[in-house]
């Protein structure tokens, strides 16, 4: 773990914790169900999987934890906060902005920044000053390899460089909790193999609550806890013992 990393609370303590959230999308007149009643929890130090198919509810699932989409029913307290969805809008992106990190399959980096400015325009929105945003951010971008790479724009980066800036700049901001949906999908197995290891140490090291949603199996053995997810219902949550040697294998 860097100096700049702070490790978030006690491993095994619970971060996150849903219950009986239940969210619906109007399909021409009628309403389609996409979670039904999802119980959830991820702790402190865990890499927690959501694993199912397309259309299965997981990555709904995340966006209701995080606080970017309201479910009908159900509740989410989240560290110190009791009902996240009770909280104004402005309150919960002030939540997500000092605790949350996320990480998407898309890389959603900005074609003009460096991978430096990357970074850094996060922490400048946390109030860092642009001294200690760069000094922050350099130490982010050299934890995920690419120290050699601060001043390339995603133009000029790899697939795989690309989504290491993008964790880069969630583990900047030292989250709390860390979501990642289909992180790596569009990924070779070298690639993919070293966003997972990064995920793994951001769970152990960091001590943050990883939580990935994925369709993936080669991500299992990584894993704390493998829950499976199938039209909007949780089927099976086993904890398993994450193996840090495995191999990512290519499609």
């Amino acid at each position: 773990m860097n100096a700049h990393t702070t490790l978030h609370g006690r491993h095994g303590s619970p971060a996150i914790e849903a219950s009986g959230l239940v969210k619906r999308f109007k399909s021409g007149r009628a309403f389609v169900e996409v979670l039904k009643g999802v119980s959830f929890d991820a702790r402190h130090g865990d890499l927690t999987m959501v694993m199912g198919p397309s259309g299965s509810g997981k990555s709904t699932l995340i966006a209701a934890l995080s606080g970017l989409l309201k479910p009908e029913e159900g509740r989410v307290d989240a560290l110190d906060v009791d009902d996240l969805w009770k909280l104004s809008s402005s309150r919960i992106d002030k939540f997500r902005l000092a605790n949350c990190g996320f990480i998407f399959q898309g890389f959603n980096l900005f074609p003009s920044l460096t991978a430096l400015q990357q970074v850094e325009t996060v922490l400048k929105y946390q109030g860092l000053s642009k001294s200690q945003a760069r000094k922050q951010a350099t130490l982010s971008l050299e934890e995920v390899g690419l120290g050699h790479r601060l001043n390339q724009r995603p133009s000029a980066l790899s697939g795989g460089e690309k989504q290491r800036v993008a964790i880069a700049r969630a583990l900047a901001k030292n989250p709390k909790i860390l979501f990642a949906d289909e992180p790596t999908s569009a990924l070779d197995g070298e690639n993919g193999q070293v966003v997972i290891r990064l995920l793994r140490r951001a769970a152990t090291e960091h001590g943050a609550a990883v939580i990935c949603v994925t369709h993936d199996p080669r991500l299992e053995a990584w894993a704390d806890r493998v829950i499976h997810i199938e039209d909007g219902v949780i089927i099976d949550d086993q904890r398993r013992i994450p193996n840090p040697d495995a191999v990512l294998a290519s499609h």
